[in-house]
């Protein structure tokens, strides 16, 4: 027998599982990485539904949690010499990992801060009509018929900010900045009827590719113009928020057009 006393940790002679842990870690996140990104990218091919793709986000951020967890493990694991690539193997999985975990829970988050409704408005009482867009809404989860009541409750103790604009300019010069402010925010015009005072729109999200609808009325108010903007999501119960904020951003941008203009 040898008098030998066993090999420590770090000693050569036993196998380090450090290596193992810091690729498997790395190998994991990419892999959920790039199922979290298809998850997006599906429904805007048409290959599945956005529940279907959310479902994938979902599998992907616990999968993520996993190697993360795997890196991190590695990370604190006692290295030897000349492991440093390793270190940085299992910075990149941590990094990574809490991006793809992070991504669904700043949803979750999200869905929880608003109202469970997808369709806003400026005028709760009297919404702009969906006219051209009606026929583009066939296969539309949701009505265009504004529900009112409730909902309409719901959306003024939420956003008690979406409010008609108001301007001192005439109709028609309200209109032309209205229009090409839609343009400018990249919407796809549906239809513009000077003499009804009313712009339809529609306009994609980038990830995973849902189609929202606008409708913009522009009417005459005393010796000005009062402008009031419909958005609603064709699925989802919920926007997250969508709608509101970009009933926001155009108001701005109409504001400081019609400023520029001097109306």
């Amino acid at each position: 027998m040898s008098d030998r006393p066993p090999l420590s940790p770090k000693e050569p002679g036993k196998r380090n599982i450090r290596p193992i842990l810091c690729i498997a870690g790395l190998v994991i996140v990419l892999l959920t990485a790039a199922a979290a990104a298809v998850s997006g990218l599906g429904p805007r091919a048409g290959l599945w539904p956005f529940r279907f793709g959310f479902k994938i986000l979902q599998a992907a951020a616990i999968g993520a949690a996993g190697g993360a967890l795997l890196s991190f493990i590695g990370l604190v694991w006692p290295q030897r010499g000349g492991e440093r690539h390793f270190s940085i193997a299992a910075i990149v999985g941590l990094v990574l990992g809490g991006a793809v975990v992070g991504y669904p829970v700043y949803l979750i988050h999200l869905a929880r801060s608003v109202p469970p409704i997808h369709d806003i408005t400026t005028d709760t009482r009297d919404p702009p009509a969906f006219m051209e867009i009606a026929e583009l809404r066939a296969d539309a989860e949701n009505s265009m018929v504004y529900p009112g009541g409730e909902i309409a409750a719901m959306q003024r103790k939420a956003y008690p900010d979406i409010k008609p604009a108001r301007f001192n300019a005439p109709p028609d010069k309200v209109f032309d900045v209205a229009l090409a402010t839609a343009r400018a925010m990249g919407w796809t015009i549906v239809a513009a009827v000077p003499a009804d005072g009313r712009i339809e729109a529609t306009d994609t999200t980038f990830w995973y590719h849902f189609t929202d609808d606008i409708a913009i009325r522009i009417r005459a108010e005393g010796q000005g113009t009062r402008v009031d903007l419909r958005s609603e999501s064709r699925v989802g119960r919920s926007d997250l928020g969508t709608n509101a904020r970009r009933i926001r951003r155009y108001l701005a941008a109409l504001d400081q057009q019609m400023a520029a203009s001097g109306g």
